[in-house]
């Protein structure tokens, strides 16, 4: 066979080495920590579900054009999850008179969606997922958000490193309404699509898919108007404000500051209250790290009565982007605490007994094999980034005392077992 299979991933896909999957699990754990300081459960769903799960109420652009939908053997249509929402909403669907109110709970798995692989987004993905059911009041948008707040801090952002903004769904179509005499349902939700992208796609892009919807006439109204602001006055006589303003209000007490942004609206057509996002104030990577909002109706498609729900979902790329940009990532480190190298084969049964020993006390040991000089194995050592390291050769296992050496100041100290206990 001639033609040779690529080392690459799946396009949109990404291998994990170990220095990868460690930065990975740096924010994850951050993440998990903060998440169930604030008393979220963890759950999980499987990664296949039927696709009317999310033609339903994810909106039909993200089925028909950015998912990995197909036909099974038994000839049922399924789709690899896309986001966690819908999932999530079947789930307390199924269980809804069993479970205790409010319901707080989190997840931190993967996604698929099939799109154009870009900076800070791929086609396969990770993402936290936090949600809390059965609280109508603000306070649950209070305590999500917090809670988002708080993972931020933990990773090492500042204040000032990202900006909240918030919007109530809803008020933008009742905008667009007014701004370009528009009735028609169908294409006021297109359009606010559409805006909600405004920003985040090139400008030609983003001018052609309006004017595709709106028509040269009432495209180039609505354009005027997005770019003179007059899209983002407040409208103070609609309910959404007055909820907008007393979050912001809230939120400012427990020092969080938000801001209102009249044209946020989140990409899902289950939102139905609050939305939010948070945004990556660095000139470099001005985008969208995360977001979400309240969604009472989601329920609906199972038969179900309402719940109300607040939650959000935060990217791994997008926020890992964030953290680079900043150096806000630690530098890796091996697993392992001790590496023992050998003068040659005859001490390696030695050498394996003392790992098993030490291991029982909780440090993380490796043992070389390769019987290399032994200049060799501490360079290898050093390399994996391995702290410690130690030689067994006849004396070490005639006198049971050691030099354990560390390798970032080079320091050599003469030790019994139980003195490696103590020093690493």
């Amino acid at each position: 066979m001639n033609n040779k299979i690529s080392k690459d991933p799946y396009r949109g896909a990404r291998d994990f080495y170990p220095e990868d999957l460690a930065m990975q699990n740096f924010v994850f754990d951050k993440m998990e920590k903060v998440s169930k300081s604030f008393g979220y459960e963890e759950y999980n769903t499987p990664i296949l579900e039927p696709t009317a799960l999310y033609e339903s109420k994810s909106g039909e652009e993200l089925v028909a054009e950015q998912t990995y939908t197909f036909e099974d053997r038994g000839e049922r249509k399924v789709t690899m999850r896309p986001e966690m929402t819908p999932s999530v909403a079947r789930l307390i669907a199924k269980r809804r008179r069993e479970l205790t109110y409010p319901v707080r709970w989190y997840s931190i798995q993967n996604f698929f969606r099939y799109e154009r692989p870009q900076k800070g987004r791929g086609r396969e993905f990770w993402q936290l997922n936090v949600d809390i059911f059965g609280v109508k009041e603000i306070k649950a948008e209070i305590e999500v958000i917090s809670l988002a707040y708080e993972i931020m801090k933990s990773l090492g952002a500042k204040d000032e490193d990202f900006v909240i903004k918030i919007n109530y769904a809803g008020m933008l179509a009742r905008i667009i309404c007014e701004a370009i005499d528009e009735q028609d349902e169908e294409k006021i939700n297109k359009t606010i699509k559409i805006i909600d992208r405004f920003g985040k796609i090139p400008e030609e892009d983003f001018n052609k898919r309006l004017n595709e919807v709106l028509g040269k006439e009432k495209f180039t109204i609505l354009i005027e108007k997005l770019n003179n602001g007059e899209l983002k006055i407040l409208d103070k006589n609609n309910p959404g404000s007055k909820i907008c303003e007393d979050l912001k209000n809230k939120l400012q007490e427990i020092g969080i500051n938000v801001e209102i942004d009249q044209l946020l609206t989140r990409g899902f057509d289950y939102y139905t209250g609050i939305v939010f996002e948070f945004f990556d104030t660095n000139p470099e990577n001005n985008r969208s790290l995360f977001g979400g909002g309240r969604y009472d109706d989601l329920l609906d498609i199972f038969g179900e009565e309402k719940i109300p729900a607040v939650g959000f979902g935060m990217g791994d790329m997008t926020i890992q982007e964030f953290l680079i940009s900043r150096n806000l990532l630690p530098e890796y480190k091996s697993p392992a605490n001790l590496y023992i190298c050998t003068l040659n084969e005859e001490y390696l049964d030695y050498a394996n007994q003392l790992a098993s020993d030490l291991r029982k006390e909780n440090l993380n040991i490796a043992v070389d094999f390769s019987g290399k000089k032994v200049g060799d194995q501490i360079t290898k050592a050093d390399k994996n980034k391995i702290p410690f390291v130690l030689c067994i050769g006849e004396d070490e296992v005639k006198n049971e005392k050691f030099k354990i050496k560390n390798l970032q100041s080079g320091e050599e100290t003469e030790v019994t077992k139980e003195d490696i206990i103590k020093i690493i």
